[in-house]
C-alpha cells in the first residue's frame, strides 16, 4: 500500500469493536492531557505508550514510521531553534536565570561565537515534539479503526448535526479518490519517460508542484458530481432516517469512557496538586 493512502487496519481488535463516542472519549483525554503537560519524560512516555497501542490496534507500522519520519525536521528545528534561542523564555518558564548549559560556541567564531544550547531549551523542544507526535498519533487509533458509516452514526447519537456528520464521512471518503488521482498523475509521467528517481530534491518538488493544477481540477469535477447526486436523490440532511447498521455502547465501551475519564481526573489533579508533568519538575 502507498504511503499516499488513507491507512485503514486489516484486521479485528479491541478497538475496532469499541463504538465510535468511546473512542471519542478516549481521543479527547489524551489529546487535552498531551497538551498541558509540559514534561519532556512524561510526553514521550505518552508518545511511546500511545504508538504501541496503535500498532497494539492493528496501525501499520510503515504508517508510524511515515509520520515519524516526517516528523524528524519539525523535531531538528524545534531542537536547534529552542536549545539556542529560547534561552529568555526557558527562563520566564523556570522562572530562574541560570541554565544548564550542553555545549557552548567558541567566542572567537564568527556569527555564532559565545552561543550555548542549553539543557532546559532542548527538553522544552523536545516535549513540543511529543505533543505534536502524540496528537497526531491519536488520530488512527480512532479513525482507522473505525467504519465510516460508524463514525457517521456515532456522530448522530451525540446530536452532532447530519449535514455536519456528512460531510465529515464525505471527507475521509474522498481523500483516497484524491491520493489515487496523484498516484495516476504520476503514473503517466513516469510513461511519458519522467524518471522520477534520477531528480534532484528541488526539480523534483516543481514536477510535483505541477500535478496541483490538473489534481485541483479533477476535485472540483468530482465535488461537482457529488453535488449532482445529491440533488437528483433529494438530500435534505434531515436526522431522521433510518441506517443499515446501529451501533451501541457495551461494557467494553462504558469501561474505556470511565477509564478515560479516571486518566484525565488523575493527570489534572496530580499536575494542579503535586506539579506533575510541568516544566522543569518531573
Amino acid at each position: 500500500m502507498s504511503a499516499l493512502t488513507l491507512h485503514t487496519v486489516e484486521r479485528d481488535s479491541f478497538f475496532t469493536r469499541l463504538d465510535f463516542r468511546s473512542k471519542l472519549a478516549l481521543m479527547a483525554a489524551i489529546t487535552v492531557v498531551a497538551f498541558v503537560w509540559e514534561s519532556a519524560m512524561l510526553g514521550g512516555l505518552l508518545a511511546l505508550a500511545l504508538a504501541l497501542t496503535c500498532l497494539a490496534a492493528g496501525v501499520k507500522f510503515g504508517y508510524l514510521r511515515t509520520v515519524i519520519t516526517l516528523l524528524l525536521p519539525f523535531a531538528a528545528f524545534m531542537i536547534l531553534m529552542q536549545g539556542f534561542l529560547g534561552a529568555d523564555l526557558v527562563r520566564a518558564r523556570l522562572d530562574r536565570e541560570i541554565l544548564t548549559p550542553l555545549f557552548t560556541f567558541p567566542a572567537s567564531w564568527a556569527l555564532i561565537g559565545g552561543g550555548m544550547m542549553t539543557c532546559e531549551g532542548v527538553l522544552y523542544a523536545l516535549n513540543v515534539v511529543f505533543k505534536t507526535l502524540t496528537m497526531i498519533l491519536v488520530l488512527p487509533l480512532g479513525i482507522f479503526t473505525t467504519d465510516v458509516n460508524a463514525m457517521v452514526i456515532g456522530m448522530v447519537k451525540m446530536r452532532v448535526p447530519y449535514n455536519i456528520a456528512f460531510i465529515f464521512s464525505s471527507t475521509l471518503r474522498f481523500f483516497p479518490l484524491l491520493f489515487e488521482e496523484i498516484q495516476t498523475i504520476i503514473e503517466a509521467q513516469r510513461l511519458r519517460g519522467l524518471a522520477f528517481e534520477t531528480m534532484g530534491p528541488l526539480k523534483r518538488l516543481r514536477v510535483y508542484a505541477k500535478i496541483a493544477v490538473p489534481l485541483i481540477l479533477g476535485a472540483l469535477v468530482k465535488s461537482q458530481m457529488l453535488d449532482i447526486v445529491l440533488q437528483s436523490k433529494a438530500f435534505t440532511g434531515s436526522p431522521e432516517r433510518t441506517y443499515l447498521h446501529e451501533t451501541r455502547l457495551g461494557a467494553a465501551d462504558y469501561g474505556v469512557i470511565a477509564g478515560a475519564g479516571l486518566f484525565f481526573i488523575a493527570a489534572t489533579t496530580a499536575y494542579i496538586g503535586w506539579g506533575v508533568g510541568r516544566f522543569g519538575k518531573w
